[in-house]
């Protein structure tokens, strides 16, 4: 098991963090998805195509490359479509025969994808059926999702933008990624190959390293403030009630540091481990990061609450995150179930 990244994975890592400063630092989070950005973070990096294999046109690298990327967009709260991206390919490397012009797009960046697990119909070439809540649903291209048909569940891909699709955006607590509600009335959809089982794991490790990077960027940044606010003619952070709880905060983030690398290098070298990390990872990860985010914001103040501060975007990235796949419980509940508690 492999705990500390390797000096590929470190430099993955700053090359990530480099270009999300200067291209995307919080003042231009605000302003929403940029798909100039996003194109740049494809074209120059790769980041899209990361997992898909080499014959396709991506890097073949493993999930913990890609929880390394995750982690570095998951700290800058980088807008758009990149997580649902990252979900839909992580899905398509485990479906025998997926298309390749599409994880050929995606490779590439010229394709956003996003996936979502709700079952639909497929009859006769075309799909039915409503989704409640697809992330990125506006700005991405191609909906991958599961099938119900005669001779069992297939995945399709269904072209967002064509006939017989209704998008309408939703009003989300996240200010930063947005979803869509979208109805499938017969819309031409292509079938991909059988629906792959343990995609659930994967995606359940990749959002845990998002998680991560948010942690991470809020408690440095409530660390850099309490070293330089002043109140009562001291630094708070010399206050003993802010120490302790800035100490608590950084034994979250440890903890959650070692349960993501865990999870992925389960994922990439040790499938049998898989489903009990990757249970471990939301059942932990989606509520510690909540609570560092929710803390780091409180630390601040009144100043803290208002639109005008950055802490709030953490806020609601770090609530938004925690119930995408399911609430803590649900993660828990399983866990339990597969130690035979």
């Amino acid at each position: 098991m492999k705990l500390v990244l390797s000096p590929e994975q470190r430099q993955l890592r700053d090359a990530v963090r480099d270009f999300l400063r200067t291209s995307s630092p919080l003042p231009k989070v605000r302003q929403g998805y940029d798909p100039q950005v996003y194109a740049r973070l494809n074209g120059e990096l790769g980041l899209s195509g990361l997992i898909i294999p080499e014959e396709h046109g991506g890097a073949g690298a493993g999930l913990a490359e890609l929880a390394v990327a995750l982690e570095e967009t998951g700290a800058a709260l980088l807008p758009g479509p990149f997580l649902a991206t990252a979900f839909a390919a992580i899905a398509l490397t485990k479906v025998q025969g997926a298309n390749k012009e599409l994880m050929t797009g995606i490779a590439e960046g010229r394709i956003a994808a996003t996936l979502d697990k709700s079952e639909v119909s497929y009859d006769g070439g075309a799909v039915r059926g409503t989704l409640a809540q697809v992330l990125s649903g506006m700005e991405a291209d191609v909906l991958v999702a599961p099938a119900v048909t005669g001779d069992g569940l297939v995945m399709v891909a269904v072209e967002l933008a064509g006939p017989g699709v209704t998008r309408t955006a939703l009003d989300t607590l996240d200010l930063t990624r947005g979803q869509a509600r979208v109805v499938l009335d017969d819309a031409p959809a292509r079938v991909l190959g059988a629906s792959p089982s343990g995609i659930g794991d994967r995606l359940c490790v990749a959002l845990a390293a998002e998680q991560l990077g948010v942690m991470r960027a809020a408690l440095d940044a409530i660390v850099a403030y309490a070293k330089i606010r002043v109140a009562f003619g001291r630094y708070i952070g010399s206050y003993q009630g802010v120490k302790h709880k800035l100490a608590d905060m950084h034994c979250k983030l440890e903890q959650a540091e070692s349960i993501v690398r865990y999870a992925a290098w389960a994922a990439d070298e040790s499938p049998d481990e898989l489903p009990g990390a990757a249970a471990l990872a939301q059942a932990y990860v989606g509520r510690a990061c909540f609570e560092v985010a929710r803390d780091h914001l409180l630390l601040y103040g009144g100043i803290g609450f208002t639109w005008e501060h950055d802490a709030h975007l953490f806020y609601k990235r770090a609530k938004a995150d925690e119930v995408l796949l399911g609430p803590p419980r649900i993660h828990r509940a399983r866990l339990a179930d597969l130690l035979e508690l």
